[in-house]
């Protein structure tokens, strides 16, 4: 395309998206732009297909998605520079996601702040699960490695409201070191002594909102969550976090710049972090307490419904922090009646979303949702749902609906046999023991208990096998139509044909014709054929032939000698024309553009001339899986549309230097 048809296809897009005023956000990757539309109705699709320098439109996961290939960021620039869309330094501008629902907005924002360390929250689940299994086989609980490993796997869990601090720092647009400031009152080691002394006054005495007042702040009443602080929490901190933000932002408005380095948040935490102690902590006690009041009566009415009700609710309860109303009346149970109905009702509900999780996997063909479901199962085993939740089902919508209606079944059950547990310690499957009553007698109670959880799990998997497992990635850009993800898109040829050529294809052979080129392989792996590849832009052809590699080394090499013709900032992506006018595009992961440069170094820029077998990039591949993205790489032959044929090696792993493709002209 040349240059001077940039600025005309830019104006043309705008006109045909809906003009201007229908966007929230853009942003782009190395083949596409990336839109976020008020109304998508407004757009001209089927115009905007048939444009010339537009290669496709794809609608996906709330993006409007306008593949052009590899001229998008001239294409992006002419938009920023007529516009006022986009226009910031990382080729991207936030979307906004006001025009969804509010549940929508609350479960994309409780999702979204746990995405970057769900890999570690899985893994502290696995390492409690470890603990568990040990304390199963009589490890003493009081030997030093019991006891190291308990911390190692519950300290993330204790102090999950700071790594939560963090990512709503992030999300709200909130310095870090300002919420960790406001969040560090409410964890406070000693906040517990606040409550603690002569009582002061009771208020709101004989109602379920009843709080004993020990210590006031400026004559306002400083009231605690049981236990004293808010380790554990989720919504209290983030709610904490969000009020932060919004008062950081007011100060700096007004802020002189000269002072603004210590008085912005000095005057930010002044406010936030009391407001945040005396006002958003009660309201979230006194609504868990709403909670509890609320259950204690249903179960006084009927225990059928009770136990339904509060099996199918209670990872809702959870997620909002709102449980905490309902665990102290269950160890109430057990203090004065020496068993629990409350506490039996609310261990079920981890196995329903086991029973889920095994039938997404068996389901899925996604490798992200493969790997952060692997990473959730065993935790969910154990009674670890927090991965789970966060990272699959809640996300995912409908696999969570699925866990409430399954464990709804299940607590109709638990609750018409009035199940109990006479003592707690153990999660999940090591819950078992506590239905033994005290003489060791299997009663009947035991034997429910066993066939509940066993149903649970039927329930869970039956139920979702018969119901569609949803794109975690689909806001990632997975197409419905020919264009590929967001990482950088060229889609694969539609059916690559075969070659019988292998072995190590030499400089020689490289450079041997203009007519016929061997290209090699730039990376070390196994070999995924272009109608396997996880990205349906590169898997359609639509950006051209393709062939992907599985990488088991992460090092890109050059495949022949070329130019670089483009390299994305974040080192992700690149493209090469090769000395005999072969263009290839080599995307190194699937959506990972996302990482925004993390894990990637760049050993060469733009209109570099390299020889074949020159380090190009290197990737870290366990940090691109630990944060839940594919490291299977695509490569392209972007140009094979003007190709007799591109002939793909027929191998089923290559390594580095190895015969890949040859480029017939």
């Amino acid at each position: 395309m040349a240059n001077k048809n940039y600025e005309e296809l830019a104006r043309d897009i705008i006109e045909n998206i809906g003009g201007e005023e229908n966007v929230t956000g853009l942003r782009h990757c190395i083949t596409r732009l990336r839109f976020n539309l008020k109304d998508e109705s407004k757009a001209n699709t089927d115009y905007l297909k048939k444009r010339d320098g537009v290669v496709t439109v794809v609608q996906s996961g709330g993006q409007y998605q306008v593949v052009i290939g590899n001229d998008v960021a001239d294409v992006y620039e002419a938009i920023t520079e007529q516009s006022n869309i986009g226009g910031d330094s990382g080729g991207s501008s936030e979307p906004d996601n006001s025009d969804l629902s509010v549940l929508d907005r609350l479960i994309d924002t409780l999702s979204g702040l746990f995405q970057p360390f769900l890999g570690v929250l899985a893994a502290t689940g696995m390492i409690k699960g470890l603990v568990a299994i040990l304390a199963g086989f009589g490890m003493d609980p009081t030997s030093g490695l019991y006891q190291v490993l308990n911390m190692a796997g519950d300290g993330f869990f204790q102090f999950l409201p700071v790594a939560l601090t963090i990512t709503a720092a992030n999300k709200f647009k909130m310095n870090q070191f300002t919420a960790l400031a406001v969040s560090a009152l409410l964890l406070y080691p000693s906040l517990g002594v606040l409550a603690e002394g002569e009582l002061l006054y009771t208020l709101f005495a004989g109602t379920p909102f009843e709080s004993e007042v020990f210590s006031t702040f400026l004559g306002a009443p400083i009231i605690l969550p049981p236990g004293g602080s808010y380790f554990g929490s989720v919504v209290p901190i983030i709610l904490a976090i969000w009020f932060g933000s919004k008062v950081e932002k007011w100060v700096k408005s007004w802020m002189p710049k000269l002072i603004a380095t210590f008085f912005t948040p000095f005057v930010t935490v002044a406010i936030a972090a009391p407001i945040a102690l005396l006002v958003i902590g009660p309201v979230a006690t006194w609504a868990a307490s709403l909670i509890g009041w609320l259950f204690t009566g249903l179960n006084n009415f009927s225990p059928i419904l009770f136990g339904a009700v509060l099996t199918a609710a209670w990872q809702v309860l959870v997620i909002f922090g709102l449980h905490w109303g309902i665990v102290p009346i269950g160890y109430l149970q057990l203090s004065e009646l020496g068993y629990s109905t409350i506490l039996a009702q609310v261990s079920t509900s981890t196995f329903a979303v086991f029973g889920v999780l095994l039938a997404i996997m068996w389901k899925t063909k996604e490798q992200k949702t493969r790997q952060i479901t692997g990473g959730s199962l065993l935790p969910a085993f154990f009674g670890i749902t927090e991965p789970a939740i966060y990272g699959i089902v809640l996300p995912m919508r409908t696999p969570f609906i699925v866990t409430i209606v399954a464990n709804a079944l299940v607590g109709l059950y638990t609750g018409f046999v009035e199940l109990v547990t006479y003592r707690t310690g153990g999660l999940g499957v090591f819950a078992i023991p506590n239905y033994i009553e005290d003489g060791g007698a299997l009663t009947a109670n035991f034997w429910h208990r066993i066939i509940s959880y066993g149903v649970a799990i039927i329930l869970g998997f039956a139920i979702m096998m018969f119901v569609k497992v949803p794109n975690l990635e689909d806001d990632e850009g997975l197409a419905e139509a020919t264009p590929d993800v967001d990482g950088d898109d060229t889609p694969g040829a539609n059916g690559s044909t075969d070659s019988a050529a292998t072995g190590t294809a030499t400089t020689e052979e490289m450079q041997e014709s203009a007519k016929q080129e061997i290209v090699a392989s730039p990376l070390t792996g196994d070999i995924v054929k272009q109608d396997d590849i996880e990205d349906e832009v590169f898997a359609s052809g639509a950006m051209g032939k393709a062939i992907a590699i599985n990488p088991t080394d992460g090092v890109v090499y050059a495949p022949a000698n070329a130019t670089v013709t483009t390299i994305f900032p974040t080192g992700h992506a690149i493209g090469l024309t090769t000395d005999n006018g072969t263009e290839i595009l080599i995307h190194i992961g699937l959506d990972t553009v996302e990482l925004n440069g993390e894990g990637f170094e760049k050993f060469v820029e733009t209109d570099d001339v390299v020889e074949a077998g020159q380090k190009l990039v290197s990737f870290d591949i366990d940090f691109i899986k630990e944060r839940g993205f594919s490291v299977q790489t695509p490569v392209v032959v972007t140009n094979s549309n003007n190709l007799e044929d591109v002939l793909f090696t027929t191998e089923n792993s290559v390594e580095q230097g190895d015969y890949l493709f040859t480029s017939v002209k």
